[in-house]
């Protein structure tokens, strides 16, 4: 088996590319950098003008010669150069050193991508700066990043909810059992609220209108004290500013379909496990990390679909960046789980 050699004191860093945020952690310091996958471009030269925090507030406000787009779409690489140009901005802000530096890097990938995908990742991230690029399987990340002990010869579940992808996968000794990869995530539910509330109140709302309303009142199960508020959009019949009130049961209707995507894909998962894993999850229960998870009750309804114990984890925006990190200094654990 190949060990990765990560020496003393070259520059290494742990990247989670994902669709809606990248994430990057780095030995000494932990996590060093999140910010959005945006990158603002100019639509006639397609040169980058912003990238992250700064292109989001472009997102919805841009004048026609300017651009903002996610380079990743459901978790893989949808745009090459503008993905290497991104990921050269987050090495050289995370590393705060010039273009000299070769750092290693471990990127997390999700486990559906194609060998295409997979060189794609590995060919940006070299253009980008890196010397070296160890692929690890996101689902594997996580599990290390909340704790899980994916090295003993027992079954772990965990279900990682990201901003375009969806992945429920069964981990022991170190591998994946079994892994189950829908493109369902937080930008499929952004996406539903925006056409729900076009289609039931003639009102145009945006992306970022749509993410408020998902994390102010988004529900995957009956709330203790339904909410509601006040939104802003266009009115599509008379094309003027408009404010309506949306309750928090019109937006679990809106997201139903997404949720219910989620519960088929567990159900799939638990239904092709090997039994000797199964009581082991039966025990353990089921962890749920990625932004996605944020959804509020996720867990319960998980929990009332299936009878077994859901644990939404301690930091579901970061466990994958942070179990990367971990795996800088494991090697041993890297050589092992490291994609070819």
């Amino acid at each position: 088996m190949h060990i990765p050699s990560f020496g003393l004191f070259t520059n290494e860093v742990a990247i989670d590319l994902g669709t809606a945020n990248t994430v990057v952690y780095t030995k000494n310091k932990g996590i060093v950098f999140n910010e959005p996958s945006i990158v603002a471009i100019h639509a006639k030269t397609r040169e980058p003008v912003a990238f992250g925090t700064d292109a989001k507030q472009m997102v919805g406000r841009t004048p026609e010669n300017i651009t903002a787009i996610r380079p990743l779409k459901d978790g893989v690489i949808a745009d090459f150069k503008i993905t290497e140009a991104m990921l050269r901005y987050v090495i050289q802000k995370t590393l705060n050193k010039g273009r000299f530096v070769r750092p290693k890097a471990i990127i997390c990938i999700p486990s559906g991508i194609t060998e295409v995908e997979k060189k794609a990742v590995k060919d940006s991230a070299i253009s980008a700066g890196a010397s070296q690029v160890f692929l690890v399987d996101e689902a594997i990340a996580g599990a290390i990043g909340v704790g899980l002990p994916i090295e003993e010869p027992s079954g772990n579940m965990i279900i990682d909810i990201g901003g375009g992808t969806t992945e429920v996968t069964v981990i022991s000794l170190s591998g994946i059992v079994y892994s189950k990869s829908i493109r369902v995530g937080g930008d499929e539910m952004d996406e539903a609220i925006i056409q729900y509330v076009k289609r039931k109140y003639n009102l145009l709302i945006g992306e970022r209108t749509a993410e408020y309303i998902k994390m102010s009142v988004g529900s995957a199960f009956p709330l203790q004290q339904e909410r509601e508020i006040d939104i802003k959009g266009r009115d599509l019949l008379e094309g003027i500013p408009k404010t309506i009130p949306i309750k928090s049961e019109e937006i679990r209707d809106a997201l139903s379909e997404i949720v219910a995507a989620v519960v088929d894909a567990l159900r799939t998962a638990l239904e092709r496990t090997p039994p000797e894993l199964s009581s082991d999850i039966a025990d353990r229960g089921i962890v749920l990390t990625g932004g996605g998870s944020l959804l509020q009750n996720f867990d319960m309804r998980l929990r009332e679909e299936t009878g077994l114990p859901v644990t939404l984890c301690d930091n579901p925006l970061m466990s994958v960046a942070i179990g990367a990190g971990k795996l800088l200094t494991m090697p041993e654990l890297l050589g092992k789980v490291v994609i070819d």
